[in-house]
């Protein structure tokens, strides 16, 4: 299952050194435009949206389920996609 959750730059960190521990939005179907939704719905709840596949609900999130980050890099509102290889990009963008 897909889950989107938002959060900050302590998030990321707890999430590079372990897991991230965060309420997650799913989306009501696989639907290309309901994942838009529930990626918008958690960004609500922080800068950056954290996608991760996970097999159950009560499952942690660490680096090895997450299939992309997105963020705010320009102001526009409009979120851009980041490999989850990038998240040190990711927390340098929040923190400057």
């Amino acid at each position: 299952m897909r889950i989107y959750i938002g959060t900050d730059a302590d998030g990321l960190d707890a999430l590079r050194s372990g897991e991230l521990e965060a309420a997650a939005v799913l989306a009501e179907s696989e639907d290309e435009q309901h994942e838009y939704e529930a990626m918008l719905a958690a960004a609500e709840d922080g800068p950056v949206v954290v996608v991760a596949e996970i097999d159950h609900e009560d499952q942690p999130v660490t680096l090895r389920e997450v299939v992309a980050l997105h963020t705010d890099v320009d102001g526009s509102g409009d979120l851009a996609w980041f490999a989850p290889s990038e998240l040190e990009a990711v927390l340098d963008q929040l923190r400057h």
